[in-house]
């Protein structure tokens, strides 16, 4: 098979061309990026010693993807990822990357007759349907409470059948505007495409910044001995997140090259989920007690647009349909990142500090 996994210089992107390279050395892996998030350079040669073939391309101009030649499935992976982006700058570069760029995607598999996995995002849900979830607060975190008034969200967390109305930050609203054409590409031109919402995902090789990789920037700050922030709903660092390990996410994506019949047709929330959910407060325990170094962390009271008091991802739906359910633990990604860090930190301190 040939592979091209767009963004394939990225966090998620250079982890899974690696990733699936070591399972299937015969594939032909081909990791298509334009390298303007710092720090995707890094992943180069760790791609070229892993025998994946990188080509410099955009997915905004269709013409890149002319040097490529026929695939079998494109794994779109090169979102830009910021919460923030468009909102505080033009929205102009992250609507013509994250949706433009996911229609010359598109188009390119209509052309070759391949199959796309598109990586979602759990930001397709709008901020207030999320906010107006019913919770409760105890001394680390905030929780779900059980009774509440948005269909779709329980104690689990958030389903596939929450409300899809409203505002989500441009990110989000690129993100469920492309899974709306791929399903439209889907119905009328027979494309086979595969739609996924991940929640955090988080493991070695991302370069976590204050809008994006909280997992990678808590643990880089503590590694590094300089300050923090805990920003919004009053500054106390009990807002929530479900992380979900990198490993168990190529893990999926190859289930969902080699048995693309089981996702056809549906849409899955995936997540750490629950077991696998961190407060920032327990963020800061987990890095403590790996790094054994202790930082000053100051509240922020104010909310920044786009923020969400807690998501945790409901996996219902995928482990009662696909028998499918992450395997590693929020600490032991914690763990990995560490040891990431520390194994290269000279030049990662260009990039992290």
């Amino acid at each position: 098979m040939k592979l091209l996994v767009t963004g394939g210089a990225g966090f998620v992107g250079s982890s899974l061309c690696i990733w699936l390279k070591k399972a299937y050395p015969k594939y032909n892996i081909v990791a298509f990026d334009n390298l303007k998030r710092r720090g995707s350079e890094v992943n180069l040669l760790d791609l070229k010693n892993h025998g994946v073939e990188f080509v410099h391309g955009d997915i905004r101009n269709p013409e890149d993807f002319d040097s490529i030649g026929a695939f079998d499935v494109l794994i779109d992976a090169s979102a830009e990822p910021s919460i923030l982006g468009g909102i505080k700058t033009n929205p102009s570069y992250i609507i013509n990357n994250n949706f433009n760029g996911t229609i010359n995607c598109i188009n390119a598999c209509l052309e070759f007759n391949a199959k796309i996995i598109y990586l979602s995002t759990s930001r397709v849900y709008p901020i207030d349907v999320i906010n107006n979830t019913q919770f409760d607060e105890d001394d680390t975190r905030f929780t779900y409470s059980e009774n509440q008034v948005e269909n779709g969200i329980s104690e689990l967390g958030v389903s596939e059948e929450t409300s899809l109305i409203g505002c989500r930050s441009f990110y989000g609203t690129t993100k469920y505007a492309s899974e709306m054409f791929i399903q439209e590409y889907e119905k009328f031109y027979g494309i086979g495409s595969i739609i996924t919402r991940f929640g955090v995902i988080a493991g070695p090789r991302q370069m976590g910044k204050t809008d994006q990789g909280v997992a990678t920037l808590w643990m880089a700050k503590h590694f590094w001995k300089q300050q923090l922030q805990y920003i919004g709903f009053g500054g106390f660092g009990k807002q929530v997140r479900d992380i979900i390990h990198i490993d168990d996410v190529c893990e999926l994506i190859d289930l969902q090259i080699h048995k693309p019949d089981l996702f056809r047709g549906k849409v899955f929330n995936v997540g750490g989920g629950m077991k696998n959910s961190a407060s920032l407060l327990e963020m800061t325990s987990i890095c403590e007690e790996i790094t054994g170094n202790k930082i000053s962390i100051k509240p922020h009271v104010d909310n920044r647009p786009a923020d969400v008091r807690m998501y945790v991802s409901d996996n219902s739906k995928i482990n009662n349909e696909i028998n499918w359910q992450p395997k590693r633990k929020t600490e032991s990604t914690f763990e990995d990142i560490f040891t990431w860090i520390k194994d290269n930190e000279t030049k990662l301190s260009q990039i992290l500090r």
